[in-house]
């Protein structure tokens, strides 16, 4: 279902805004080089130097704690591990330093929201705008119940005329798709929002999630100025909608406003624990990378709005030219969408100051290593990109550079345990080199250092944890503490937070490698939807995390033959792998999450003071609900008003060798009841509305006996 061309340019034309309004450059608005980038090059190179001084540091200091100081190539490789490790740290410890410098001196001036006052922005008007939703086998009322609630809020804020609502469905199961179609209808008739929230669901879905939004652009992007992508757990309010619209209409060279989402409506111990740290440290983190990027920032794939025109015009993808990985369609889009975008001229802006943007956490940690195995190989995909493509800006090759760390960074650190294992055994094994050189005068005495190694193994820890001992300080001096529990229990909350992580790092290192090795061999990714409730089992954790239990506990049985101090050295690694299968599944549980929510740790403010938009999404949940003993398609086939429905939904497809398919399996399913079809010849009569239809009719009529009569009376 399509909106007409013409009547969106008659509503533009009523706000007094044309498709090719220019409002920055109406409002006044400098057309020569921003000023924000000369900020943004010396942050940026106040950035490096720091990281580099601390690295050059932190790498003395690692050469000084080894035997040989450096001298054969197993140290080398530890202390080059340990660089590229160290510098990686520190960038993320700066990043926190900065943010929190930022928020206790009056707020970043160069940001896009300060580069005009409140009033000046709220005067700003509309433009037309899509709200647009791909999802892919989604479960269907906890999606479709966040649209509804961001539809209510803009209802509210009294700026819904200028918003439309897409729901871009990929899904292939017929139950699934079948279902989706019953639950846009009646959302529709609920809200009243016929000509306003639109379903389509693409007949072939290539390019996964991209392929979805482009086939959007190509129907009916030249009709939206903007257009706004969200997740299939997403949530935004009314009011930051209608800020990012007007930010972008004031500011005409802006390509990409990114908002900061946070985590929220988390049940289990593991999402709990997402969002408390994503609500406590992420204020930190998204202000001090936001004043680094400025306008080179990053494009999270989600709740951020679009320019439509340059968007279609520049960010279209070709699939990889190379080799193995590097060949075939790009998977993770949103960062090359924000570098072409950047190339073409455009700005990309993330803002944290946008409130009320909100995503869903994934409820165990078997969901979130799915989710990784797929963004593992797109962030190394963009290692061709970052090293092939022209005319990128720094800022994004730096982001991809970034991308591709949080996942390389595992192997990496694996591999420093093992060269640090093999520099332990030799002292222990093979005899002592006193003359490595063989021009050497003078024996050396390998030594370790254990006073230094305890220096550089806190400093190493400071790094990590400062940024959020800042945090708390942060939310305790803007009065914030209150939000996450109180003083005491956010403190408990955040002990909680450190322990779960360090149990969690060890396990996401040995997955994260598995994943980057698969990723090099070009292993083939499944793509599925994404499981956003349930539980882990014993059986599923124990067999997932079965070969990281085995390699930890032979690990240190070997660091224990080896040395007692390596063994006890060994222990934060190994314990967490050796107790994976627990963790996992104690963390899955959710009645222990909600237990720790009503003795109020792990609290987010939300919970504390409560939100119309999370309300929204709890107590005024969609009014569709599947029939409790028909699958999606036999409802299809019997109910009148949802076979009308699909059949107008469906298409005639065409082919004398489809045409005779179809008729055969008409007469399979009429006889021996949908049961007796595959899924795929399920999901054929469903692509096919003739078909529908003839059911329809040839059920009603069936005999009383017939397997369908059985279905009639459970209507």
């Amino acid at each position: 279902m399509a909106t007409p061309s013409s009547q969106i340019h008659a509503d533009l034309s009523r706000q007094g805004v044309g498709m090719g309004t220019d409002l920055g450059t109406d409002m006044g608005e400098d057309r020569g080089e921003p000023q924000w980038k000369r900020a943004a090059y010396a942050r940026r190179a106040l950035l490096l130097f720091a990281v580099l001084l601390q690295t050059a540091t932190g790498s003395y200091f690692m050469l000084s704690v080894l035997p040989y100081n450096g001298g054969n190539w197993v140290e080398i490789g530890m202390v080059a591990l340990f660089a590229i490790l160290f510098c990686w740290i520190s960038v993320g410890f700066w990043i926190g330093v900065f943010g929190y410098l930022i928020r206790h001196t009056g707020g970043d001036r160069h940001a896009l929201i300060h580069q005009q006052d409140a009033e000046t922005l709220a005067a700003t008007p509309l433009a037309r705008t899509a709200i647009i939703m791909p999802i892919y086998n989604e479960q269907v009322t906890e999606c479709f119940g966040r649209l509804k609630a961001v539809y209510l809020s803009l209802q509210r804020c009294g700026q819904l005329e200028h918003f439309d609502f897409y729901i871009l469905s990929d899904t292939r199961d017929a139950n699934l798709w079948l279902d989706e179609q019953a639950a846009w209808a009646a959302l529709a008739r609920e809200l009243n929002a016929e000509g306003r929230l639109y379903y389509r669901r693409r007949p072939l879905n290539q390019n996964y999630k991209s392929g979805n939004v482009g086939d959007f652009l190509r129907r009916w992007g030249r009709d939206y100025p903007y257009m706004v992508v969200l997740d299939a757990d997403s949530l935004m309010s009314g009011g930051s909608l209608v800020k990012m619209v007007q930010l972008m209409q004031r500011h005409p060279r802006v390509g990409i406003l990114q908002s900061s989402p946070s985590l929220m409506n988390g049940q289990s111990v593991f999402a709990r624990v997402q969002q408390f740290s994503n609500q406590l440290y992420g204020p930190l983190f998204t202000t001090g990378l936001a004043a680094f990027q400025l306008g080179d920032a990053a494009f999270w794939g989600h709740n951020a709005i679009l320019r439509t025109q340059p968007f279609m015009q520049h960010c279209g993808l070709r699939k990889l030219p190379g080799w193995g990985l590097f060949r075939g369609p790009i998977l993770s889009h949103d960062f090359v969408e924000a570098a072409y975008i950047g190339r073409a001229g455009h700005e990309v802006w993330l803002e944290p100051e946008l409130e009320q943007s909100y995503e869903e956490s994934p409820p165990t940690l078997v969901e979130e290593l799915t989710r990784d195995k797929r963004w593992a190989k797109g962030n190394l995909q963009h290692l061709w990109l970052m090293l092939r493509s022209r005319r990128l800006r720094m800022a994004h090759r730096m982001a991809f550079l970034n991308g591709i760390m949080s996942y390389a960074a595992s192997p990496l650190w694996l591999g420093f345990l093992v060269l640090a294992t093999i520099a332990a055994a030799r002292m222990v094994i093979w005899p002592i080199d006193y003359f490595p050189d063989p021009h050497q005068l003078h024996p050396v005495w390998p030594e370790w250092e254990p006073l230094r190694a305890l220096a550089l193994i806190l400093v190493t820890f400071a790094l990590l944890f400062i940024p959020k001992f800042l945090a708390v300080l942060d939310a305790i001096s803007q009065g914030r503490a209150r939000s996450f529990g109180g003083l005491s229990r956010m403190h408990l909350s955040v002990l909680m937070e450190m322990l779960i992580s360090a149990l969690l790092a060890p396990i996401r290192m040995l997955s994260h490698t598995r994943f980057v090795l698969e990723a090099l061999f070009n292993l083939r990714l499944k793509w599925a939807g994404q499981n956003r409730s349930g539980e882990s089992g014993w059986g599923e954790a124990i067999v997932n995390q079965a070969f990281g239990t085995l390699l930890a506990l032979s690990w240190s049985a070997f660091a224990y033959w080896v040395d007692p101090m390596f063994f006890i050295w060994s222990l934060p690694v190994a314990i967490p792998l050796i107790f994976a299968a627990p963790v996992f599944v104690l963390l899955s549980r959710t009645q222990a999450g909600q237990s720790l929510k009503r003795w109020g740790l792990l609290k987010i403010p939300e919970e504390t003071y409560g939100s119309e938009l999370l309300d929204d999404l709890t107590y005024n949940p969609i009014k569709h609900k599947p029939h409790p003993r028909l699958s999606a398609f036999s409802a299809a086939v019997i109910d009148p008003r949802l076979n009308a429905l699909h059949v107008a939904q469906a298409r005639r497809l065409g082919g004398a060798i489809r045409i005779e398919r179809l008729q055969f399996l008409r007469q399979q399913c009429l006889a021996e009841g949908p049961d007796s079809l595959s899924a795929a010849d399920r999901n054929l009569l469903a692509r096919d509305g003739p078909s529908l239809a003839w059911l329809h009719q040839q059920v009603w009529q069936s005999c009383a006996h017939s397997v369908w009569a059985d279905l009639l009376r459970q209507v």
